[in-house]
C-alpha cells in the first residue's frame, strides 16, 4: 500500500508540495543516522542499526524539521545534525528502558535484550549516546549545554518513575508526579526538538522559545496518549505489547484518575494495581476494568486540555505552512489513541 503524498511520518500535512519538503528534511535525518551508526566498528553495526531498522513514527525529527519551517533557513545543514541527535538520544533510551523494563517486543520487533541480552541492549544504548554526543559537538557549546540538560532530565525522569510516587516527598500528588515524570522522560527531548529546529534554521529568539515550550506541551500530550493506547489498543496498533505500563507497575495517568474513584471496580483495581504483575489473566482483568473507568474519560479530558494549550501557543507563531503543519501534528497527537 503506498502513502499518499501529503502524508509524512504517518501524518497527513495536507499539501503535497509542503509535505515532500518536510519528507526531504525528515530523510536528511534518517540518512545522517544511518551513515553514522554504519562507520561504527563492524561488532556494534548490528545492534545499533536494530531500533533505527524497525521503523519507528519519526515524530522528534519530525518536529525539528517543522519547527525548522519558521526560521529562515530550514534546510540548513545544522538542521540536519540536531535532528540526528534528538533521535538517536531517543533511540538510547528506548534500548536502556527496554532493559530496565524487561520489555519483550518494540516497534512489532524483538527488544535488543531479548535478542542479544542485557549487556550487549546497554553496550548499543551507550554507543548511541556517543554517537549524538559526538554530532552534537558540532553544533557549537550552547548546544552541547542544552542537550546535556536534557540528559540530565531524561535520567532524573526515569529515576522518578522507577522509584514511584513513595520515592517522592511526602503527600506528593500522584497526578503532578506523573506530569513530572511525563515531562522529564518525554516531553523535554521533543522540547528539545523544537528549541533545535527553531534556533538552527534562524528563528528569532521568540520563536525558539515558543516552539520549545510547544515541544514540551506536545510531548506530554503525547506521552498521555502513548498511556491511553497502551490500555485501550492491541498490539497491533502500538507494535508493543499491550498492558505494559500495568505488568511494569507504572501508574499512568489514567490508572491513577481509575484509582481514585469510588465503588467495587476501583477497589479491585487497588488491589490490582499495588505492583509489577507477571499473571496474564491478571493483567486482563486489570485492563478490562481500566477500559470501563472513568480514568479513561479523564485521561481523554486531560489530553484536550494540553491540545487546547498547544493552540494557544501555535496561534502567536508566523501564519507560514509550517504552522498550519504544526497545527496538523497537534491535532494527530490528540486522535491517535482512537
Amino acid at each position: 500500500m503506498n502513502t499518499p503524498a501529503t502524508v509524512v511520518a504517518g501524518v497527513d500535512l495536507g499539501d503535497a508540495a509542503f509535505a515532500a519538503i518536510v519528507r526531504d528534511g525528515v530523510g536528511r535525518i534518517e540518512q545522517l543516522m544511518d551513515t553514522e551508526l554504519c562507520s561504527a566498528d563492524e561488532i556494534m553495526t548490528e545492534s545499533l542499526t536494530h531500533l533505527f531498522r524497525a521503523g519507528g513514527k519519526r515524530f522528534r525529527p519530525l518536529f525539528t524539521v517543522l519547527s525548522a519551517q519558521l526560521g529562515p533557513n530550514p534546510e540548513a545543514a545544522d538542521v540536519t545534525i540536531a535532528g540526528a541527535v534528538i533521535e538517536l538520544v531517543h533511540l538510547a533510551t528506548l534500548y536502556h528502558d527496554d532493559v530496565m523494563d524487561e520489555a519483550e517486543v518494540r516497534r512489532g520487533t524483538p527488544t535488543a535484550n531479548v535478542r542479544w541480552g542485557n549487556n550487549v541492549a546497554i553496550l548499543a544504548g551507550d554507543y548511541l549516546f556517543a554517537t549524538a554526543s559526538r554530532l552534537v559537538s558540532r553544533l557549537g557549546p550552547e548546544a552541547v549545554r542544552l542537550i546535556a540538560e536534557t540528559f540530565a532530565q531524561l535520567v532524573t525522569g526515569q529515576m522518578r518513575e522507577t522509584r514511584g510516587v513513595t520515592g517522592a516527598a511526602e503527600g506528593s500528588d500522584p497526578i503532578e508526579h506523573y506530569l513530572k515524570v511525563v515531562y522529564e522522560k518525554t516531553a523535554c527531548l521533543i522540547a528539545a526538538a523544537g528549541r533545535f529546529g527553531a534556533m538552527f534554521s534562524g528563528a528569532d529568539a521568540d520563536q525558539v522559545e515558543r516552539l520549545s515550550r510547544l515541544g514540551g506541551i506536545v510531548g506530554t500530550a503525547f506521552q498521555i496518549s502513548d498511556d491511553i493506547i497502551d490500555i485501550g489498543s492491541d498490539s497491533s496498533e502500538s507494535g508493543k505489547l499491550p498492558g505494559t505500563d500495568v505488568r511494569e507497575g507504572v501508574h499512568t495517568l489514567p490508572m491513577v484518575y481509575a484509582l481514585r474513584e469510588p465503588g467495587p471496580e476501583a477497589a479491585r483495581l487497588r488491589e490490582l494495581l499495588v505492583g509489577p504483575i507477571d499473571d496474564d489473566e491478571v493483567v486482563a482483568e486489570a485492563l478490562a476494568l481500566l477500559r470501563a473507568s472513568a480514568g479513561m474519560a479523564k485521561a481523554k479530558q486531560s489530553l484536550q486540555q494540553y491540545a487546547a494549550q498547544a493552540r494557544q501557543e501555535l496561534a502567536l507563531l508566523p501564519d507560514v505552512p509550517g504552522r498550519q503543519a504544526l497545527r496538523t501534528l497537534v491535532d494527530y497527537t490528540i486522535s491517535r489513541h482512537g
